[in-house]
């Protein structure tokens, strides 16, 4: 990869094994404890050129009461916690000069903060989403309490333990020769196309969930399989497995419901698409990895 793509880069050192109930609270009452602070969806960001999510533990004291924390773990020995608050407090920081709420999707697409800081928020979000999800034990219906520092939900009624789950996706770049297999869902921005994905499904290979998925939406069957890259998606919680496929047919046959179209792009084209220079069709944003799997493809 030529290029970092978005939310990949995290140096914290995590310390998995040193998770214990006095964590979190030795982090928060360390002066020096860099907060990472979620208002729902919304990470709460210190502006500048580029700003950071690392901010000092005085912001708490202008949030409402926290729903969750997690000790993520340290940066350059520096205690990092991640804290949601309300969706709400998001409005305290609207007309503020110094402080600004942003989504993450724009945080990555505008460098509003440190490409090192992306992994950090990708992290912090996934986790505090996964805790607001999962109050009630799934096992028995009890509500559940936070343990190792976060990285675990506990039911004392059953005993039952609940772990953060991250969903597998994999996204693949099918290509026959000199073209490739591009798709266009509904949502996407007028004129985008982008590389066909899904989820990764139960006693399922990679290599087999590429050729399912690329059957299923374009009718295209598939033979080799490569891995190129990975990545973090916290929208809410995925890794985005990104391979090159080798497609064994050429007649496309798309079910029009995940699908509003799909075509296979020259080389040319995507060379095109990537500058921004073609009339007719738009690559992938750069913050994802489809951009990455094209922009790899066409330097082969």
């Amino acid at each position: 990869m030529t290029r970092p793509i978005a939310y990949i880069t995290n140096s914290l050192v995590r310390h998995s094994a040193e998770r214990d109930p006095e964590a979190i609270t030795n982090a928060v009452a360390n002066p020096w404890t860099a907060m990472v602070v979620l208002a729902g969806d919304l990470p709460i960001l210190r502006k500048g050129e580029p700003g950071t999510c690392l901010l000092t533990a005085e912001i708490l004291g202008r949030l409402p009461a926290h729903q969750e924390q997690v000790f993520l773990g340290t940066l350059n020995d520096r205690p990092v916690v991640a804290t949601l608050v309300a969706p709400e407090a998001a409005e305290l920081f609207q007309d503020d000069p110094v402080f600004t709420a942003v989504d993450l999707r724009s945080i990555a697409v505008r460098g509003l903060v440190p490409e090192e800081e992306l992994g950090m928020l990708a992290m912090a979000k996934s986790l505090l989403d996964w805790h607001r999800r999962h109050r009630f034990c799934a096992n028995c219906g009890a509500p559940t309490q936070p343990a190792q520092a976060g990285f675990r939900r506990d039911c004392a009624a059953c005993g039952a333990q609940h772990f953060p789950r991250t969903d597998p996706v994999v996204i693949m770049l099918v290509t026959r020769g000199d073209k490739c297999l591009m798709g266009r869902q509904p949502r996407f921005p007028e004129k985008m196309y982008s590389c066909l994905a899904g989820f990764l499904e139960q006693g399922e290979t990679i290599e087999d969930a590429v050729r399912r998925e690329t059957f299923e939406e374009a009718g295209i069957r598939v033979g080799s399989v490569r891995y190129l890259a990975s990545q973090p998606w916290p929208f809410p919680s995925n890794v985005m497995i990104g391979c090159i496929g080798e497609a064994l047919t050429d007649d496309i046959a798309f079910d029009g419901e995940e699908l509003e179209d799909a075509r296979w792009f020259t080389k040319d084209d995507i060379r095109r698409m990537l500058d921004g220079t073609h009339e007719d069709f738009l690559a992938p944003a750069p913050i994802a990895i489809a951009n990455h799997l094209i922009r790899e493809w066409v330097k082969e």
